[in-house]
């Protein structure tokens, strides 16, 4: 059920992933097909811990095969030396339905690192 009712939920779970970011795109939250299950993404701050240098920041969902871009979250947006970025906060949460990935991408490697706070939401399967 790639959209479910979440009225009847069995269980939510808060969850955190982390990920030094490369110049590829990588996947730091998935939601596979037939979960069962939602993910309520409630933050997504990037970090940039080089002293001096900027980097630029992509981020989208896409299937979870990661082939079909579903859409952009961020587009090369620039993350200041030692500073964050808030991507995703508890005002602008989204969600990833099953089937859906989150993946990340920089301009540099190892320059910016991600964490993300999400819900993993369960409900009976019908």
């Amino acid at each position: 059920m790639a959209n479910p009712n979440i009225v009847n939920v069995t269980s939510i779970l808060g969850k955190n992933a982390f990920l030094a970011l490369t110049t590829s795109f990588q996947t730091i939250v998935t939601n596979a097909n037939n979960s069962d299950k939602i993910l309520k993404i409630n933050s997504l701050i990037v970090n940039n811990i080089d002293g001096t240098n900027a980097a630029s920041v992509s981020s989208v969902i896409a299937n979870a095969t990661g082939l079909a871009l579903l859409g952009y979250l961020a587009n090369t947006i620039s993350v200041p030396a030692d500073s964050s970025l808030v991507l995703i906060s508890k005002d602008t949460s989204i969600y990833l339905l099953e089937n859906q990935v989150l993946r990340l991408q920089a301009s540099a490697n190892s320059d910016l690192h991600a964490t993300i706070s999400y819900e993993e939401i369960s409900w009976d399967g019908f």
